[in-house]
């Protein structure tokens, strides 16, 4: 199962929820899961933003190694499952030819329609990027007890 995550820049949440993913798969010996993340308007080669380093930090996680890199129809026709950080995320990838495997992450999670967005810290204090980073591992583990099952 190959899940990308995807958010605007590429370079707050879906970083985070990457790497999140990564760490939960892992634990979980979820061997077949691969994640990866983009972003529709990222800059190509941008590093994570500094509150995203700072908090995945502070869980051990790094993303000192994140590029940022910009949905392609490539990205979109590889991936089994896509997760995105809001409602017009989903349009972006859905004119790429993911319509039929992209979901809200908190919808897919939830396995309801709930609409609602993950909010994006960038530009906000550290603590906005903790709550960010919280609500992803919280909607993360729900996804992965989904593939789980």
């Amino acid at each position: 199962m190959r899940v990308l995550f995807v958010c605007t820049g590429n370079t707050c949440r879906s970083p985070m929820a990457e790497a999140i993913a990564r760490r939960i798969a892992a634990e979980r010996g979820l061997d077949d899961v691969t994640v990866a993340s983009a972003g529709t308007s990222a800059w190509d080669g941008a590093p994570a933003s500094d509150g995203a380093l700072l908090v995945a930090l502070e869980h051990d996680l790094d993303l000192n190694g994140h590029r940022a890199q910009v949905l392609t129809r490539d990205l979109v026709a590889g991936a089994d499952l896509i997760l995105v950080m809001s409602p017009h995320h989903r349009e972006g990838a859905a004119v790429l030819g993911g319509e039929s495997r992209t979901h809200l992450l908190t919808d897919y999670a939830a396995r309801a329609a709930t609409g609602r967005a993950v909010q994006d810290p960038f530009g906000g204090e550290l603590d906005v990027y903790r709550e960010t980073f919280a609500e992803l591992s919280r909607e993360i583990a729900q996804v992965m007890d989904r593939l789980a099952a």
